[in-house]
């Protein structure tokens, strides 16, 4: 992260300001090439209008493992809050770590199923390619992030760095197609949930029916895609280390009115920036105080993260087997 110290310390501020009072905000001069962004958008759209068949040729292979083709009606994110609802209205193709060295700790049965390997489709031929230069260009940018982040607890700089060097963060692209028949009750593109892990980038199309936000007044505001931006978020597991002096907050994809259904499709992006899988999540310094102790114990990122995944995946499978 270059600039002067004072330079810094400003964005550093306003960032913290952003974390503390809805934990979402907008980044612009970010160094992630524009044609890089467009490339992820046309390739996986390209496979989204594959046949069913080929994208079932990598669906995910274990419930547990965040990791190739998801179908309609195998997720639910209102699920991870212990919340009953149908299924949600997206597909998505995920991935985790590339470049991963053949070594025991990413290797070892404490690593499964932070470092499960990636399922790529044959066709298009330049998505592997696409998604793993897109991948390496949000791991540079989280990384930045967490640096920026720490100053904002007033923290050293490079705080979190030994927390995230070996992290396990994960691409989805999710497709919401347009809505030809009426959702079901209740039913949404993406329920309400909160993310799971430290920082979540987001790269989203503006069309009816997107992400909403619910702010500190119980309403929910819909967020518009400033040209050439991200927007980010934090996670619980940011919420956690801050002890929640920064808020890690609900959201939703809405439903497009029934006047723009059918031209409402839209891609998301997302990077979900997870810590290594042993870092421990405990209150950071300077989060707690007299009156205000600790309210979490400590947790691992990956016993954190495998238990929240779990718990929906479980759900949606209950759903599904319901319908039956």
């Amino acid at each position: 992260m270059a600039g002067s110290r004072e330079g810094k310390q400003a964005v550093a501020a306003a960032v913290g300001r952003a974390c503390t009072d809805i934990g979402f905000f907008s980044i612009v001069g970010h160094g992630v090439p524009e044609a890089l962004v467009a490339r992820m958008y046309d390739v996986s759209r390209r496979f989204f209008d594959l046949p069913l068949a080929e994208k079932l040729a990598v669906k995910r292979p274990r419930p547990e493992q965040s990791r190739g083709y998801i179908g309609f009606g195998d997720e639910n994110l209102a699920y991870s809050l212990g919340k009953e609802a149908v299924t949600d209205l997206k597909e998505f193709f995920a991935i985790g770590p590339v470049d991963v060295p053949d070594e025991d700790y990413y290797r070892s049965a404490a690593a499964y199923p932070s470092f499960a390997p990636n399922l790529w489709p044959a066709e298009p031929a330049e998505l592997r390619a696409v998604w793993t230069d897109y991948y390496r260009a949000l791991e540079r940018l989280g990384a930045v992030i967490m640096r920026i982040f720490a100053l904002a607890l007033a923290l050293p700089e490079d705080f979190f760095r030994d927390k995230l060097d070996r992290h396990i963060s994960g691409i989805r692209v999710i497709n919401y197609p347009d809505q030809a028949d009426p959702p079901a009750p209740g039913q949404l593109r993406a329920g309400a949930h909160s993310d799971f892990g430290a920082v979540t980038i987001l790269k989203s199309e503006n069309a009816p029916g997107g992400l909403q936000v619910k702010n500190r007044r119980e309403e929910w505001v819909d967020v518009t895609a400033v040209p050439d931006s991200f927007v980010v978020n934090i996670g619980d597991l940011m919420m956690r280390w801050t002890n929640d002096r920064w808020i890690s907050t609900l959201h939703r994809v809405a439903n497009p009115p029934r006047d723009a259904a059918l031209g409402s499709r839209r891609q998301s992006i997302v990077f979900f920036y997870q810590p290594n899988y042993d870092a421990v999540i405990e209150c950071l310094p300077g989060c707690a105080g007299p009156g205000n102790p600790p309210k979490y114990a400590p947790v691992t990122s990956g016993e954190h993260r495998l238990g929240k995944f779990l718990k929906g995946v479980s759900a949606a499978a209950g759903e599904a087997q319901r319908k039956r």
